[in-house]
């Protein structure tokens, strides 16, 4: 596609407030494939006052409209989803079949979830002598990452139409053309001026000016927790609403029970997928001591066949942080089974995937996000050892637990402070809840949890 030179503003493309641009680079051949502006506060300013003098027509219509004109989006996405996919690749690196079956698929599904529930949700209800009534919280903030570009914004925009709110989204800097694609299918749709704005631009600037406004009344923020930490700040300072997805370390737990060729695989490629920029990847592998040196050698094995087969980290600066973590990890001691620091092709922003074997709970690799294709094992003597070391991050974002029987399985998972278990693979649902416990983040994403989020409540007492 060819990149839009403006805003995406009242339903129109308007330029800019300067004529500052962001070079958007191809990850794969490290070429420059466009440009688009970097908006500032005046943009930011422009784009929320055109969301506020929409929303209260938007928060008017009927849940049945709302939901038909979602519909219309799923369907602009379906009918685009080669272009999608070709926009995601070129700008993040994503390779062409994991760009069809992931980055533009998915989308489409939850989309799709959000028209049925705009349709079906319960918006008042009887409470005793009260009428209790879910009322959309107005203007929204949605702030989205780089990782999976359109599944984020789609996770924050439909549910955000959905509950009758009006949105402003600052799509990350690294991949803005994906987001520009997504407001050309919304205008198609026939979305009313002001309902969705874009601004593209630069974190610290578009990103913090949006956060900031006065006039938005919820910041939907995706993306790392130390950015998280201050946009919750803000919003706090300003007594605004604030849904916060934020970093992660999960924990692959495998109990002696389990088939462990099936889960350390399993294991390796949900670590490998989108060349490890996954926020709820399961980056650390817990094997019990008597079944470890198999598993690290199962591991290895896995991970050496993905060679080349995984795409490139999104830039120059991701590889740098991904092969300073591999370093830090030989440095503290971890024993490199497979992978390493050193660049597996002269051009592109590739990262060998790397196993680490011999990883203690207290190892930088073992305690903070890499962001990249980088698996650390870990042994534990028992259950409650096993238990204590998956818990014992600041993270909790997601996890999985393998074992003979489900039951067990899912006995173990209740243990874990995370918001989402995988029992013995169990495959992605649009309509369950995501988000963390602790500093993984604030509130839900996806199907009726994620609605409520851009809800307030009301009660009429009779």
């Amino acid at each position: 596609m060819k990149a839009h030179d403006g805003m995406y503003i009242a339903g129109a493309w308007r330029p800019a407030a300067t004529g500052d641009t962001i070079p958007v680079v191809n990850p794969a051949d490290e070429q420059v494939i466009a440009h688009v502006p970097a908006g500032g506060a005046q943009d930011v300013d422009a784009a929320v006052r055109a969301a506020r003098t929409a929303f209260p027509a938007w928060a008017a219509t009927p849940p049945a409209e709302r939901a038909a004109t979602i519909g219309a989006v799923r369907d602009g996405l379906a009918a685009r989803k080669d272009e999608i996919a070709g926009t995601v690749t070129a700008e993040l690196g994503a390779p062409p079949a994991f760009s069809q079956a992931v980055h533009a698929a998915v989308p489409i599904l939850v989309a799709g979830s959000y028209a049925d529930l705009a349709a079906t949700y319960s918006f008042e209800e009887r409470v005793g002598n009260s009428t209790v009534y879910a009322e959309p919280v107005g203007v929204v903030a949605a702030i989205t990452p780089w990782n999976y570009p359109l599944h984020q914004i789609v996770a924050k925009v439909a549910p955000a139409l959905a509950a009758g709110c009006t949105v402003v989204l600052k799509p990350a800097e690294n991949t803005p053309l994906t987001a520009q694609l997504f407001a050309e299918i919304v205008h198609d749709a026939g979305l009313p001026a002001g309902v969705f704005n874009l601004v593209t631009g630069l974190g610290p600037v578009a990103g913090q000016a949006l956060a900031e406004h006065e006039d938005v009344d919820l910041v939907s923020f995706t993306g790392s927790t130390a950015v998280g930490k201050q946009i919750g700040a803000v919003a706090g300072a300003a007594v605004k609403r604030v849904a916060l997805e934020l970093g992660g370390k999960s924990a692959n737990v495998i109990l002696p029970s389990a088939d462990l060729a099936e889960a350390v695989n399993v294991g390796v490629a949900n670590v490998m997928v989108n060349s490890g920029q996954t926020c709820s990847a399961w980056t650390r592998m817990l094997v019990d001591a008597a079944r470890y040196d198999e598993a690290v050698e199962l591991a290895g094995a896995a991970a050496a066949k993905y060679g080349d087969r995984i795409g490139p980290v999104v830039s120059e600066r991701q590889r740098a942080r991904v092969r300073g973590y591999i370093e830090r990890g030989i440095e503290e001691g971890a024993r490199l089974v497979a992978g390493g620091p050193d660049a597996p092709r002269d051009r592109g922003y590739y990262v060998r995937p790397t196993v680490f074997a011999d990883v203690t709970p207290d190892m930088t690799v073992a305690q903070e996000e890499i962001f990249g294709p980088v698996v650390s094992l870990l042994r534990y003597e028992d259950e409650d050892e096993a238990e204590a070391i998956a818990n014992g991050t600041v993270y909790g974002l997601a996890g999985a637990v393998w074992a003979g029987d489900e039951a067990e399985a899912a006995a173990f998972a209740r243990r874990l402070h995370t918001g989402q278990v995988d029992i013995n693979g169990g495959s992605f649902n649009p309509l369950a809840p995501f988000g963390g416990y602790k500093q993984s983040g604030v509130g839900r994403e996806l199907g009726a949890h994620g609605l409520a989020e851009y809800l307030q409540t009301k009660s009429l007492q009779f």
